[in-house]
């Protein structure tokens, strides 16, 4: 017996290492970016139901947006990280609940304010501010919240890679990000992002509109609770209808009992018990020509390199935004009916 709990604490260690791993390489990537000009209040707006799905019904999330426009030159998918980091965060520091607030404000920034803020710079700036009221830090905790790999939170549930990702995407875009804290009182983030003076870029109407319209039946095998979650809360509200698996063991049983169609396989690569390559080939055995989206938080290239996937196959690079996943998701379906029409 004791050998036997011992065997399962080297299982769970392992299974712990594979995820710090994947999100360091995630953190280190150095990100492809797209700048358009672009309103912050659209993306506040348009996430606001995902976030309220995310951090669950003891709390209560506010999210005020600027009378006027709010216009930064990024890329929307960085916005969308920035968020969802805060929102994870701030949801586990309220475990008995609480409120939450996402506020996007215009403020000019004077001689006076950037002469005691180091690396600012006057002018007129989008203010995103991300409060709880969840138990709070003191001064010393505020100091490192930044650092690489420093958490508060307990084992297994942190790898401190969070808001040291955010610190990074907010200094790539110009930005600065601010942290005020008190014990017992909650927590507020303030991000100053340089505004736009330019036209607001039209985004490019996506193709998945004219496929993601049709619905479908989508499986999910991610082993991560968090990011299924928002996956199938992104999929779910595009019109899919989701099967969700929290690893590739229950994929397959859900697969097996499915009586009708599975029109797309989304699976992360790395899992316990099988790899996301198995499982596909699992189900392809069983449901023939099965599109398959691979996930995961190592290059592409190095899972070529090393074997675990074949060139070609559908892969989308973690961390994922929802944009980059209606995206991948409409180009493997695209394929499909490309091959089907030719």
């Amino acid at each position: 017996m004791r050998l036997g709990r011992k065997f399962e604490q080297i299982i769970a260690a392992a299974e712990r290492a594979g995820s710090l791993t994947r999100q360091l390489l995630a953190f280190s990537r150095k990100q492809v970016l797209r700048p358009r000009v672009f309103d912050v209040n659209s993306v506040l707006s348009s996430m606001g139901p995902m976030i309220e799905r995310l951090v669950g019904e003891d709390i209560k999330v506010d999210i005020l947006l600027e009378d006027g426009p709010a216009r930064i030159k990024s890329d929307p998918s960085h916005l969308e990280q920035i968020l969802l980091n805060l929102t994870v965060n701030a949801r586990d520091a309220m475990e008995q609940g609480g409120c939450l607030t996402i506020e996007a404000q215009v403020t000019n920034l004077g001689e006076a304010f950037v002469a005691s803020h180091m690396d600012m710079k006057r002018g007129q700036h989008v203010v995103l501010t991300v409060s709880d009221s969840g138990a709070g830090m003191d001064q010393t905790t505020c100091a490192r919240v930044f650092e690489p790999f420093f958490t508060t939170k307990g084992p297994g549930r942190g790898t401190g890679l969070g808001l040291a990702t955010v610190f990074g995407i907010v200094k790539q875009n110009g930005g600065t990000i601010l942290v005020y804290s008190e014990v017992g009182h909650g927590t507020t983030f303030k991000i100053y992002l340089p505004c736009s003076d330019e036209p607001e870029t039209v985004a490019a109407t996506p193709s998945p509109t004219r496929r993601l319209a049709q619905g479908g039946v989508i499986l999910v095998a991610e082993d991560d609770p968090q990011l299924r979650k928002v996956l199938v809360t992104v999929i779910t509200r595009a019109g899919f209808t989701c099967i969700e698996a929290a690893g590739p063991v229950e994929a397959v049983a859900l697969a097996r009992s499915h009586d009708g169609p599975i029109d797309l396989l989304l699976t992360d690569v790395v899992m316990p018990q099988m790899s996301g390559k198995r499982l596909a080939e699992m189900l392809t055995e069983r449901r023939p020509g099965l599109p398959v989206l691979f996930m995961s938080g190592y290059t592409d290239d190095s899972i070529v390199h090393h074997g675990v996937l074949d060139e070609g196959v559908h892969f989308l690079p973690k961390p994922v935004t929802p944009d980059q996943v209606l995206e991948a998701i409409d180009q493997v379906l695209g394929h499909v009916e490309q091959e089907r029409a030719g």
